[in-house]
């Protein structure tokens, strides 16, 4: 999908004040859960912040109550919003909302107000920095649904939390709550739920009053440090999700989440 203009946003709200650029997922009847505009408008709002002169920081949070249920289930993987497995591909790419939002040369805060499992947890992950609600909650659920993460999970996750958290995390799709989630080192900071938005501001204002060219050399030297090539890992997850999407085990993964049912994995 092409790139769209802020103004015809549909599932995003974009605002831009004082140098800092404020990105709202807004299907709060889906707990912002996404679809394929939604993904289009995070790409298009990330890729607007990052060329936009006046932007120094990014604050990206969801509308209550949750900050990202991860993909509309009934939406995106029983519907047809999403390619057949079998059709062919000469090249898989890394997920465009995922790397417009890790290219963004801006520093990116997430104010996670609620839920972030699934993509909604990968794309906590892709910020820069992370404040959480005492409402938040963590989940890389992609393994009970019979896939496996998105760059996020492999190329952030290990760095942040260490490879052994990070292990237990994906293997398992366990939630975490706020303060586990501060013990390990996920977010930085864990305030009231009524003070997160204050906080993520202030913290955005103070990055913000810097010189902007500053900013945006800090934040490459800080991607130097990340081991390996988001671009390359993404197109290594995307090509093995599309893979898993046509097993039995995929297909009891999402029927079984609909259905309200525990699901029996045959490893098929």
């Amino acid at each position: 999908m092409p790139a769209i203009a802020t103004e015809d946003f549909v599932h995003v709200l974009y605002e831009v004040r004082d140098h800092i650029c404020r990105i709202t997922l807004n299907r709060p009847e889906r707990r912002n859960a996404l679809n394929p505009r939604a993904y289009a408008e995070i790409e298009s709002a990330f890729r607007h912040a990052s060329a936009d002169v006046e932007v120094r920081c990014v604050v990206v949070t969801g509308a209550d109550p949750a900050f990202c249920s991860g993909e509309d289930i009934k939406e995106m993987m029983t519907g047809d919003a999403r390619p057949a497995p079998a059709t062919p591909r000469v090249r898989f790419e890394p997920t465009p909302a995922a790397m417009a939002t890790i290219e963004c040369d801006k520093p990116v805060i997430a104010a996670v107000n609620g839920p972030a499992v699934g993509w909604g947890m990968e794309l906590a992950l892709y910020a820069d920095m992370r404040i959480a609600s005492e409402k938040a909650v963590f989940a890389e659920l992609f393994i009970k649904r019979g896939v496996v993460c998105d760059v996020g999970g492999f190329w952030k996750l290990p760095a942040i939390v260490g490879p052994d958290k990070a292990a237990e995390l994906l293997f398992t799709g366990d939630p975490i709550d706020a303060a586990e989630a501060q013990r390990i080192g996920l977010v930085g900071r864990v305030v009231p739920h009524g003070e997160l938005m204050t906080a993520a501001m202030g913290l955005a204002g103070r990055i913000a009053a810097n010189p902007p060219l500053a900013l945006t050399a800090m934040k490459a030297g800080l991607r130097r440090t990340s081991p390996g090539d988001p671009r390359e890992i993404g197109s290594w997850a995307i090509e093995t999700i599309y893979r898993l999407f046509a097993t039995e085990d995929h297909r009891e993964g999402v029927r079984s989440f609909t259905e309200k049912r525990a699901a029996v994995f045959t490893g098929r």
